[in-house]
């Protein structure tokens, strides 16, 4: 019995650990879409009401904080862009979601940090790679101009209307 117990759960631990995703870290992530050597500032962000309405009618999707982490992404001393950091709920838990903007509002990247919900859930990196270089008039709509994923709508929708926000946010406060 003793010998059972053991190999199931040695079986559930192997086949947990082996579905774990490994994020990038922000390093990374900006890393992979700006100069190497771009020099990274950590900023918080407290929106008045007027910005946050602003925020949400201009995103078109719903805004739930006033309050954000951003980057401002500096190389040889010029500001080439920002990074901004959004935390949304997918089902029940949050997703963390980088988005990169470049100084033209160019949407540079857009790469999950963290993902609380099951690891099959998380939109693939074929999927991600459609909102790399959206420029600032592509509308980021799941169903329209980005198309919707089979098992994996609503993370797909939680990181589109992220980027509207991190967008609106980037044209509003940022730019």
């Amino acid at each position: 019995m003793y010998k059972l117990f053991t190999s199931l759960l040695f079986g559930i631990l192997l086949s947990q650990s082996s579905m774990a995703k490994n994020f990038l870290s922000l390093d990374e992530a900006v890393h992979a879409s700006f100069p190497s050597g771009t020099k990274m500032e950590k900023h918080s962000l407290i929106l008045s009401k007027k910005q946050f309405s602003q925020i949400q009618k201009k995103a078109k999707a719903k805004v739930d904080t006033k309050v954000y982490r951003y980057y401002t992404l500096r190389h040889k001393g010029k500001t080439i862009g920002f990074a901004i950091l959004e935390f949304r709920k997918v089902r029940t838990k949050k997703a963390t979601v980088l988005y990169g903007f470049d100084m033209k509002g160019t949407l540079k990247f857009t790469e999950i940090m963290a993902f609380g919900e099951a690891p099959e859930w998380v939109p693939s990196k074929t999927w991600m790679s459609q909102l790399q270089n959206k420029g600032k008039s592509a509308a980021l709509h799941i169903g329209k101009d980005i198309p919707t994923i089979s098992g994996a709508t609503l993370s797909a929708r939680c990181v589109s209307e992220g980027a509207r926000v991190a967008r609106a946010i980037y044209e509003t406060v940022l730019k």
